[in-house]
């Protein structure tokens, strides 16, 4: 085994290395973007639910109760 043999091992090595993190780096890129797109879906989802719901949910606390006396009634 010569020297160049051994330095062109570890060029080609090198080279490998670099290669399976830049393939990582871009499947960890693009599940991050993945994820980051769900989590905003799911995001809007839950605002029109929302939306949708605020009125159905909500009871009308604002009326008030009124009582009708009748004149014709002796009161005691």
């Amino acid at each position: 085994m010569n020297v160049d043999d051994v330095v062109a091992a570890r060029i080609e090595a090198a080279r490998a290395r670099i290669q399976a993190a830049k393939r990582r780096r871009e499947e960890l890129s693009a599940a991050r973007a993945r994820g980051l797109a769900a989590r905003h879906a799911t995001k809007l989802r839950n605002l029109r639910s929302r939306e949708s719901n605020a009125g159905v949910s909500q009871t009308d606390t604002t009326t008030a109760v009124t009582t009708v006396v009748d004149p014709e009634k002796e009161t005691p």
